[in-house]
């Protein structure tokens, strides 16, 4: 690097206790833009001295903030959600340079983000208890809820803004104080968002956002102070954080990988059908955890189905996601290129007919980026690699089944269970799908049928770990716990004589 490119490069640091700090290391680690290849940034990763600094921060926030009113925490979760809403076009900029999603596909991330801020803003509907008025004579019994403390967030690079958005406004309005650890591909989007919470009038230490690796993330899975752990991001990462974090005596809620299968019927509006597959399978060049990346095509619809999907594939702009023309950006690294570029020629190797070849894609004047292009595998088997792994990438893989049935068991099989969807007219179909189906999360008609923020976000099988959902009531279960009083306020003349039998309600 030049002296020149060193002093345009950024330095993104923690934010602690209200402050931006680089901490109290020198260890850094370079930010990427996937659409030029070039360095954009340097990241400040943690020591332990300054995750003790964040926790201790945290606790001290947290013993004060659960006693903040409900009227006082609200009017901070409206004010962060006018701040959030104003600066969509700033955090949508930052996801797309580190990302490297285009543009709108960034601001719809902020949007679905709001979402949970806004039922955030109505948690006092949601923190509601329960009352038995005159249980036995003279008692009353009544419950409540109280936040857990301090929690924290582990989330992915393909949801910069959103999965902590998830997470956080539920945590904060029920009472606790959070500490973000985000991905350290994509860090800068977490430090605006702290600046925001910041200006909604959010006391120092109750958001927190903490940059690390393995070291930050066992750290907090381990550390005494802190209650509660939330994880998005793969399966084998998911089932550690909740092993080790259980295993410390945390509540936690982790959510793992995916598998998405759509099927598609005969008697489906195919066009209706072929433009949402492609959009669910190649929107953020395939880095969702909610992505379509298998189509199970049912009988007669195969070969139409394919068709009709690769004429879309090969009309898809893939460019810098700043670029408005384009329609997919890269991914996020050289690393996942060539694992999306192995796993296709294993697949065409094995036997699998390469539809649409996006492996030797170049996008002029950006030679160096990330990119791969638009692919469609068809005639997939499911002892495949293309089919058993989870890609995240712009690969859509074609199953072809004699029936609903066959299509029902496939996706039973997969050791996944996230999200599904059925494209089909029959309403008898869709019931017959919805019931027997062993998957979390599903649509009819909707290739992405990620619930709204009141509902709860979660799947089934190898996609979750805990019993918990994200965001929605779930989320609100998560963050608190329950207390259930048994209350008596006796007349003088009545304050002795306890019996020493269990009592009972039929006692008084």
């Amino acid at each position: 690097m030049t002296q020149q490119t060193q002093q345009q490069i950024k330095h993104v640091e923690h934010f602690i206790n209200g402050e931006r700090t680089a901490g109290t290391g020198d260890r850094t680690q370079e930010i990427y833009n996937p659409a030029t290849g070039e360095v954009s940034g340097i990241l400040h990763l943690t020591t332990d001295e300054d995750l003790q600094a964040t926790v201790a921060a945290a606790r001290k926030a947290a013993d004060t903030w659960g006693d903040v009113s409900l009227a006082k925490r609200t009017a901070v979760l409206f004010k962060f959600r006018e701040l959030v809403a104003a600066h969509t076009d700033e955090l949508a900029a930052l996801i797309t340079a580190e990302h490297g999603k285009v543009l709108s596909d960034a601001k719809g991330e902020v949007g679905r983000g709001l979402e949970v801020v806004e039922f955030a803003c109505g948690i006092a509907e949601q923190l509601k208890g329960e009352f038995s008025d005159q249980f036995s004579t003279g008692i009353d019994v009544y419950s409540f809820r109280q936040p857990l403390g301090v929690v924290a967030g582990i989330t992915p690079f393909n949801f910069p803004v959103m999965v902590p958005l998830w997470m956080a406004p539920v945590a904060i309005a029920t009472g606790n104080a959070f500490i973000l650890k985000p991905s350290e591909r994509d860090p800068s989007p977490s430090l605006l968002i702290a600046e925001l919470w910041q200006r909604a009038g959010l006391p120092d230490g109750v958001f927190q956002v903490l940059h690390g690796g393995k070291e930050a993330v066992d750290g907090l899975l381990t550390h005494p102070d802190v209650d509660g752990i939330s994880f998005v991001g793969s399966t084998p990462i998911a089932k550690y954080v909740h092993e080790t974090a259980t295993k410390h005596g945390k509540r936690v809620q982790a959510l793992g990988g995916a598998k998405n299968h759509a099927i598609v019927l005969p008697d489906a509006d195919m066009d209706s059908a072929a433009d949402n597959l492609t959009a669910a399978a190649f929107g953020s060049a395939g880095e969702r955890c909610m992505a379509v990346s298998v189509a199970v095509a049912v009988g007669e619809a195969a070969d139409l189905l394919v068709d009709k999907l690769a004429e879309r594939a090969k009309d898809i702009t893939v460019g810098n996601g700043m670029d408005a023309s384009s329609d997919m950006g890269p991914v996020i690294t050289p690393a996942s290129r060539d694992r999306v570029v192995r796993i296709v020629t294993a697949a065409e190797e094995a036997g699998a007919a390469v539809v649409v070849d996006g492996r030797e894609l170049i996008v002029q004047d950006h030679e160096n980026g990330f990119f791969v292009g638009p692919t469609v595998l068809d005639r997939v088997r499911q002892d495949m690699e293309a089919y058993e792994e989870e890609i995240f990438g712009p690969v859509l893989v074609v199953l072809r089944v004699d029936s609903l049935e066959e299509g029902i068991e496939i996706i039973n099989a997969n050791p996944y269970g996230n999200g599904t969807a059925i494209f089909t007219s029959s309403g008898a179909y869709a019931r017959q799908f919805k019931r027997r189906v062993t998957v979390g999360m599903i649509g009819v008609n909707v290739p992405i049928p990620v619930p709204v923020a009141w509902h709860s976000f979660g799947g089934w099988k190898a996609s979750l770990f805990g019993d918990h959902h994200i965001y929605g009531p779930d989320g609100v279960r998560f963050y608190t716990r329950g207390k259930a009083v048994t209350e008596r306020w006796p007349e003088p003349h009545h304050a002795s004589g306890a019996s020493f039998a269990f009592p009972s309600s039929g006692d008084h």
